[in-house]
């Protein structure tokens, strides 16, 4: 990218946010900093690697299990992170899912015969909640997560993920709450934004592990960028003392160890050829619903791809405008909008995570006020469900 786009959009950037104030989660950003795909597209993270995913049900050692379920976590972080890019591209905002926006894919490792399907759906708008489901039925591993963007602007663009995943394996009936990072973006000066996780999380599971992360970045003493320390330890265990090690940079690769005779078990690169994504497989987009992701925000898209900026703002507004219409019109009828694959539960029944997430505070809260409940898939409906999904009503109307 060359110094004169770079302070172009960069001025842009700046001017853009200058008008902003709040939850940007639901503000439509300028057409060049947008990526090209929704939100309902960031699950495709924790899929891709079909393999990866479905490791830990083929582990018969729970400490192992637990270990693996880690390497999913950390091998997700870059795909979902720097949307549409990589660590030397600036990341990009990627587009506001209306309500009832669905996307359906699945990705399949031939060699190691997996595949895993995902389902996501925007459930809500206002605030904007979008719920996800990863299944390889053949293996016995499924994960249901959801999560409420908030976005904030203080100097820096803050993103926070109220929600979580839970894990669940089949073959040892076994559970695990998996956390949604919170994230700061930085890089505006330099006109190349990155993102850098903060805080620290665990994944817990049912059999006793804990998996705890410590991340840091730059501007810290000797600080690098997307830097991370983790560990494993017995919960019950009140020394905690680590078995498994991991440390490195989440967006280029790391080292794990067994931290009881200091063995180097695996150097992970991201970029090695072995570790790429598989190819999705999703249905071509004349065939797709209406209310389906590609097929919705087609033009969108096509203007992206042609560097069409009026189409993309054309287009954008198009389908923006008819949401509030409906919404509007949902509000004269007194009719409240459903969920077509997925529904809610109250967070007071929601025994999986009042269980795992027991003596971690306050590692883990619920917030399930913030998201309407708290989101899983309807298994029935995702069975029986036929396209056209919502008859003849369209995301226009």
């Amino acid at each position: 990218m060359d110094s004169k786009s770079v302070s172009s959009r960069l001025r842009e950037l700046v001017k853009f946010l200058g008008t902003v104030q709040g939850d940007l989660s639901n503000v439509t950003g300028p057409p060049s900093l947008l990526a090209p795909s929704s939100v309902v597209e960031v699950g495709h993270c924790w899929a891709q690697r079909p393999a990866v995913f479905a490791a830990p049900a083929l582990e018969s050692c729970p400490e192992k299990r637990s270990l693996l379920v880690l390497r999913w976590f950390l091998i997700s972080l870059r795909s979902q992170l720097y949307i549409a890019g990589a660590p030397k591209v600036s990341i990009r905002k990627p587009l506001n899912a209306f309500l009832g926006e669905l996307f359906f894919a699945s990705w399949t490792d031939e060699e190691r015969k997996a595949t895993t399907s995902l389902v996501s759906e925007q459930v809500s708008h206002h605030p904007p909640i979008t719920a996800m489901h990863l299944a390889d039925n053949a293996n016995g591993i499924r994960a249901d997560g959801y999560a409420r963007v908030e976005m904030t602007f203080n100097g820096a663009v803050n993103i926070r993920q109220v929600g979580h995943a839970v894990l669940h394996i089949d073959r040892y009936d076994e559970d695990y709450l998996i956390p949604l990072p919170d994230v700061k973006v930085r890089g505006f000066l330099s006109g190349c934004m990155y993102p850098e996780v903060i805080g620290t999380y665990t994944i817990v599971s049912s059999a006793g592990y804990v998996a705890e992360i410590r991340f840091s970045g730059e501007g810290l003493i000797r600080g690098k960028r997307n830097a991370f320390e983790a560990r494993i330890y017995r919960k019950a265990d009140p020394t905690q003392r680590s078995i498994y090690e991991a440390s490195g940079v989440w967006s280029d690769g790391w080292t794990v160890k067994d931290a009881r005779t200091g063995a180097v078990l695996e150097k992970y690169e991201v970029d090695a050829c072995e570790n790429q994504p598989v190819p999705i497989d999703i249905a071509p987009v004349e065939q797709q619903d209406p209310w389906e992701s590609r097929r919705a925000w087609g033009g969108v898209l096509a203007g992206m791809e042609d560097g069409d900026m009026r189409q993309v703002l054309a287009e954008k507004s198009r389908i923006e405008q008819a949401q509030r219409q409906m919404r509007a019109n949902e509000k004269a009828r007194e009719e409240k909008w459903e969920p077509l694959l997925f529904k809610t539960q109250r967070g007071e029944d929601h025994e999986t995570f009042h269980k795992l997430s027991e003596g971690m505070a306050p590692t883990w809260q619920l917030n399930h006020d913030k998201t309407k409940g708290v989101w899983r898939i309807d298994d029935r409906q995702v069975k029986n469900v036929q396209r056209p999904y919502r008859g003849e009503l369209t995301p226009l109307g």
